[in-house]
């Protein structure tokens, strides 16, 4: 343990199921040593406001802090801005709780003063007393751009919230990832760091902005034989969210293998989950280590169990 706890970790996170890898990865790594590098390729502006979804969640998730019901927003919340939204008629499919809303005055009112949103972050998440070093993929803006079957192009937020990611689509693109540039500290922490972990959040939508960014993937396939990407598909199905449906429209393989080919590249070890343990010679015939591991996160030592299994793993092999 004292090992692992003196560890640099640094993970490429995208929502939930990089919040529940971090609940588990603090319990085993000391939380200074771990850096969050998060998608921000969902924000979006909304209400005059800056509004950081991954970001957020990953906040809330450490601080304890998160809604349980609906695994994103905050505890104990009121609705009553968004129950006047409603009323008059205005924009309410983004649902904002009372509390939440603070946090996006907060960070909007920062921002228009200059600050970046590295700086913005990093106040929040002290605020909370969050030890983790979380910061953005990038200071500058990039959005995720969906394309339907039907030729419409969507923001992200209104393809996955206002149409609950029910529409079909044919494209996935990235609007100013061309001329972003990743966050000061992110590629030197890559470089140095002695693990890397890419969660298991969608390849698609969550970890893809990330890697779009002028010099991460450059970074990350220099490192290679130090990242371990972690399956967020199990025995062929999303945990949460349309990860599934996605790769199926996009052509891509439902399964751990098929998003074991989309790391192939950057990453040197893949993680699947016990009930995808037949996978195991296809992945390794793509190049990379295969570990076998119950994957399926329900609580945070369950988290915790799975990063022991990862780093220990990684430790054996120095």
């Amino acid at each position: 343990m004292t090992e692992l706890n003196s560890s640099n970790v640094v993970v490429l996170c995208g929502g939930v199921g990089a919040a529940k890898l971090l609940q588990g990865l603090v319990k085993v790594v000391n939380p200074e040593h771990i850096t969050a590098i998060v998608n921000t390729a969902d924000d979006l502006s909304l209400h005059g406001l800056h509004i950081s979804p991954d970001i957020d969640t990953i906040t809330y998730t450490l601080a304890d802090e998160i809604n349980p019901e609906t695994g994103w927003g905050l505890k104990e919340e009121g609705w009553r801005a968004m129950d006047m939204v409603t009323m008059y008629d205005g924009i309410d499919w983004f649902r904002l709780g009372d509390r939440d809303i603070g946090t996006h005055l907060f960070r909007t009112q920062r921002l228009s003063e200059g600050a970046s949103l590295t700086d913005v972050t990093h106040e929040i998440k002290t605020k909370w007393g969050l030890k983790v070093n979380i910061i953005p993929m990038s200071d500058d803006p990039v959005r995720t751009i969906v394309t339907t079957a039907k030729g419409e192009e969507l923001n992200f937020q209104d393809y996955f919230v206002r149409l609950s990611h029910d529409v079909e689509i044919s494209e996935i693109r990235f609007e100013g990832h061309q001329t972003a540039q990743p966050t000061p500290d992110a590629i030197p922490l890559i470089l140095n760091a002695d693990m890397i972990l890419i969660a298991p959040s969608n390849p698609l939508v969550s970890i893809a902005p990330i890697l779009s960014i002028n010099g991460i993937k450059n970074a990350l396939q220099s490192r290679r034989d130090s990242v371990t990407a972690i399956s967020g598909i199990v025995n062929g199905q999303a945990l949460k969210g349309p990860a599934k449906r996605l790769l199926e429209e996009l052509s891509y393989e439902a399964s751990a293998n098929g998003v074991a080919r989309i790391y192939r590249d950057i990453a040197g070890t893949f993680v699947i989950d016990s009930l995808d343990k037949s996978e195991t010679n296809r992945i390794e015939k793509l190049g990379m280590r295969c570990i076998v591991a119950d994957t399926i996160m329900t609580n945070s030592d369950k988290a915790a169990d799975l990063c022991r299994q990862i780093l220990s793993d990684k430790m054996n092999l120095k």
